[in-house]
C-alpha cells in the first residue's frame, strides 16, 4: 500500500499536519521536506529494509527525519537520548544498525558512539539523489524501541505499520475521532512509543499534532486552555505539575487527558473529576504499540483506579497460578502486538503462549469486563507467604504530602525471605516518624517498609516509570 503520509498529503494537503514553535505546516509542505530528506538519505546508500540508528529529540528536525526513513523504506531504531553512550552502544550494536544520525545538539555524546555516526547537519548538506517512495505492508517493520528495562537488559521490539494502524483505530473508536475538529498536544518524547504513536496518528486519521520539545508546565497549560487542543497524552509527573498551576478545568474543547505509565493515586484521579478535567486511565507498553487497554470518558468516574476495557478488537486474559487467586498475569492477543524481540528467536518464544503475549504483569478483571492492574510480576514482594505489592505501599506512602516521589522494593532477608524498604524523595520538613504514624493506619505491619532512604531523585526510564530493579 501507498506511504502514509503521501496518501495524506493526497487527500488532505492543505490541512494542518504539525505545529512546532507556532509554526504551522500542511500535511503537502510535511511529505515535501520530507521528500527532500529522504532524498538526501538516499545519497547514503541507505537501502529498503535496513536499520536505521535515530539519536533525535522532540523538534522539527527528527519529526521529518521519521518520516524520510520511511520513505525510503529503511527502518528507525529509536534512541532513548536520555541514555549514556555505552547504553546506546549496546542497542546500536544488537540491531546491527548501518548507521546512527543524530540531532547536532548530540554531537558531544555522538563521538562515543559505534559505526558510522552523522548529524542532521551533515544530511542537510547532501545534494538530495533520486529516489522511488517504498510501498509498506501492514506486516512490515515500521520501528524498533529497545524496552526501557525495567526488569532487566533492554530489548529491541520491533512494531509494524499494522501494529500502529490498529493501535490508532482502537483508539479513534473508544474516544471517538472529529478530524475537523481534534489535535493531539505531543509532550511526551516521540523516541518512546507514546510520542511515536501521536506521530502515526496524525497521518492516519488527518489531525495536527502539536510537538513540544519538552514538557514545559506553563507552555502546555496556556494550550490546554486555548481551545485548540482535544487530546493529550501525560505520565503521572506532568498531570501532577498541570493540577498544581491550574486550578480550575482547562478549555471545553478538550475531551481527552490520556494517562499512560504506572497505576496512580486515586486521589489524584479524583482531583481531576472535581475540575472537570477528562483523565483517561489506560494500560499499554512498548510491545502492545501503546495502549491497548483503556477507559473511556463515560465510565472513567466509576472506573477509578481501573486501566479500563480491552480495546477492540484485542483480547485479554488473566492466567491465574490458582483459580482462587484475585491476579494473575495479564496475557494479550491482537494486531497491536508487536512482531518479536529483534535478534532474539528464543527471547520472543518465550514471550508468547498459546498465541498470547505474557506481559509480566499481574492483574484482575472485574465482573464488568474492567482490568485492574496491580504489579510487575518481578516487582510483587513475599515476606514470610504474604504478597506485597509495591505500588500499593507507595500509595500510602505518598498521603503525606512531604513525601514527593516514592518506591518500594523488597531487599533480601534471612527471617523472612524479603522485606519491603522505601526509597524517597522528599520535602525538607518530612518526617519519618510522621510517615509510619500514618502507614500504620492503612497498611498491615507487614507492609510497612522496615527501613527509609532518602534520595535526591529515583531512577526512571524515558517514559517516567522508575526503575525498580536499580533500587534493588
Amino acid at each position: 500500500m501507498i506511504n502514509w503520509l503521501i496518501k495524506r498529503a493526497q487527500v488532505s494537503s492543505q490541512k494542518t499536519a504539525l505545529v512546532y514553535r507556532n509554526k504551522s505546516y500542511s500535511f503537502k509542505e510535511v511529505y515535501q521536506t520530507a521528500s527532500h530528506y529522504a532524498g538526501q538519505l538516499a545519497s547514503f546508500s541507505i537501502k529498503s529494509g535496513d536499520y536505521v540508528g535515530l539519536l533525535g529529540k522532540n523538534n522539527r528536525e527528527t519529526y521529518f527525519m521519521i518520516h524520510a526513513i520511511h520513505l525510503i523504506g529503511a527502518i528507525p531504531v529509536f534512541l532513548n537520548n536520555r541514555l549514556t553512550a555505552s547504553e546506546m552502544n549496546f542497542q546500536i550494536k544488537d540491531s546491527k544498525v548501518v548507521c546512527t544520525f543524530f540531532d547536532d545538539s548530540f554531537e558531544t555524546i555522538s563521538r562515543d558512539l559505534s559505526g558510522d555516526c552523522y548529524a542532521f547537519s551533515d544530511v542537510e548538506a547532501k545534494t538530495p539523489k533520486a529516489f522511488l517512495p517504498v510501498e509498506m505492508d501492514f506486516s512490515d517493520v515500521a520501528s524498533v524501541m529497545y524496552t526501557s528495562g525495567t526488569t532487566g537488559y533492554p530489548k529491541g521490539v520491533l512494531q509494524t505499520f499494522g501494529n500502529h494502524f490498529f493501535s490508532g483505530t482502537a483508539s479513534a473508536l473508544n474516544f471517538g475521532l472529529n478530524p475537523a475538529k481534534d489535535a493531539w498536544l505531543c509532550v511526551v518524547p516521540i523516541f518512546h512509543i507514546s510520542g511515536l504513536s501521536i506521530l502515526m496518528r496524525s497521518v492516519i486519521y488527518g489531525i495536527p499534532v502539536f510537538l513540544e520539545e519538552k514538557f514545559d508546565v506553563a507552555s502546555a497549560s496556556e494550550k490546554l486552555l486555548g481551545g485548540e487542543i482535544t487530546h493529550i497524552s501525560v505520565v503521572e509527573t506532568m498531570l501532577k505539575r498541570l493540577l498544581e498551576v491550574n486550578q480550575g478545568p482547562f478549555h471545553e474543547n478538550l475531551r481527552v487527558v490520556l494517562l499512560g505509565g504506572s497505576a496512580v493515586r486515586k486521589e489524584l484521579i479524583e482531583s481531576c473529576f472535581k475540575r472537570d478535567i477528562p483523565i483517561v486511565q489506560s494500560y499499554g507498553m512498548t510491545e502492545t504499540a501503546s495502549q491497548i487497554v483503556a477507559l473511556d470518558t463515560s465510565l472513567a468516574k466509576e472506573k477509578i483506579g481501573s486501566s479500563g476495557r480491552i480495546l477492540f478488537p484485542s483480547e485479554l486474559h488473566i492466567e491465574k497460578a490458582t483459580e482462587t487467586d484475585l491476579d494473575g498475569e495479564i496475557w494479550l492477543r491482537g494486531p497491536t502486538i508487536f512482531k518479536g524481540y529483534l535478534n532474539q528467536a528464543e527471547a520472543t518464544k518465550n514471550a508468547f503462549s498459546n498465541g498470547y503475549f505474557r506481559t509480566g504483569d499481574l492483574g484482575h478483571i472485574d465482573s464488568d469486563g474492567f482490568l485492574y492492574v496491580a504489579e510487575r510480576r518481578g516487582d510483587l514482594i513475599i515476606s514470610g507467604g504474604e504478597n506485597i505489592y509495591p505500588t500499593e505501599v507507595e500509595h500510602a506512602i505518598l498521603l503525606d504530602e512531604n513525601v514527593l516521589e516514592a518506591a518500594v522494593v523488597g531487599k533480601k532477608d534471612a527471617k523472612w525471605g524479603e522485606v519491603p524498604i522505601a526509597h524517597l524523595v522528599v520535602r525538607p520538613t518530612f518526617e519519618e516518624e510522621r510517615l509510619v504514624t500514618i502507614l500504620k493506619s492503612k497498611l498491615a505491619p507487614f507492609k510497612i517498609p522496615k527501613s527509609f532512604h532518602i534520595k535526591n531523585e529515583l531512577p526512571k526510564t524515558a517514559s517516567g516509570k522508575v526503575k525498580r530493579h536499580a533500587l534493588k
